[in-house]
């Protein structure tokens, strides 16, 4: 017998952050287009070289809020 969604949920809130974090992505991965995966894995992959290149020392993280003034003086806003 298949499991109601009330149980599958149940069963996913008792697995960890991570494991949690894994189950949504592939749900809404299960959902999108092909093409809408091709710009999201994209996404990932640009989103994955950045983090190395900080982890590793080759560029400098900038603070969120020094960030988004140096974006808005260069598009004058």
């Amino acid at each position: 017998m298949p499991a109601t969604l009330d149980q599958l949920e149940a069963d996913a809130m008792l697995l960890g952050d991570r494991d949690r974090a894994d189950l949504a992505e592939r749900l809404v991965e299960s959902l999108a287009s092909p093409a809408d995966n091709r710009v999201q894995q994209a996404w990932n992959e640009l989103a994955i070289r950045r983090r190395d290149e900080i982890r590793s020392g080759q560029v400098a993280a900038i603070p969120g809020p020094e960030g988004l003034a140096m974006v808005r003086a260069l598009v004058g806003s």
